[in-house]
């Protein structure tokens, strides 16, 4: 695990510690830094949940950043990436176009109105070299709390977007007003 909060690591190793025999390691650090060191296929799944405040800074949102992803994550492996946005979901569909271009096996999984950009959410792309379990994943995301809906079209989802190079990546949209407490 990486967490660029320092501060924030050393509150939950104090006040939530982990079992003495639990074989995770937290590291310290920008998380695109701690990728580029990591081995190759050295990871089973990877789980990008990365927000500064409520966005996901740019450099975590590039084709460059995909490319590594794919290189750590073991051929059969998945990545789970969470994405912030909302109407009309430009960001989100140029994440898919983005994390596609290396990783093509992939779904979403979302409320059913964020799916249709109809409201400001969290989208959820599991992407690999294999196909998802996407009968698995719908039963498992309609039978939620909060029921969900697994999306397999990505080349209709994406709807013509493409990869986000380093050089035209930008963070994810700001929250609407009032969302998580955000004022502005």
């Amino acid at each position: 695990m990486v967490e660029i909060d320092g501060p924030l690591v050393e509150m939950v190793r104090r006040e939530l510690p982990l079992p003495e025999k639990a074989s995770i390691r937290v590291r310290v650090g920008d998380a695109r830094e701690a990728v580029e060191s990591m081995r190759d296929g050295a990871y089973d799944v990877i789980v990008l949940d990365v927000f500064a405040g409520a966005r996901t800074p740019a450099h975590l949102a590039s084709l460059e950043f995909a490319e590594q992803l794919a290189r750590v994550l073991d051929p059969s492996g998945w990545l789970v990436a969470n994405i912030a946005d909302g109407p009309p979901l430009k960001h989100a569909r140029a994440q898919v176009a983005t994390i596609r271009a290396v990783l093509p096996q992939a779904c979403l999984v979302a409320d059913a109105a964020v799916l249709r950009g109809r409201r400001f959410g969290n989208l959820v792309v599991l992407a690999g070299r294999t196909p998802p379990p996407v009968a698995e994943l719908t039963r498992r995301a309609a039978g939620d709390w909060f029921p969900g809906r697994v999306e397999i079209d990505l080349d209709r989802f994406a709807a013509g977007a493409t990869p986000v190079p380093d050089a035209s990546a930008v963070a994810s949209p700001p929250p609407p007003a009032g969302l998580f407490g955000n004022r502005k």
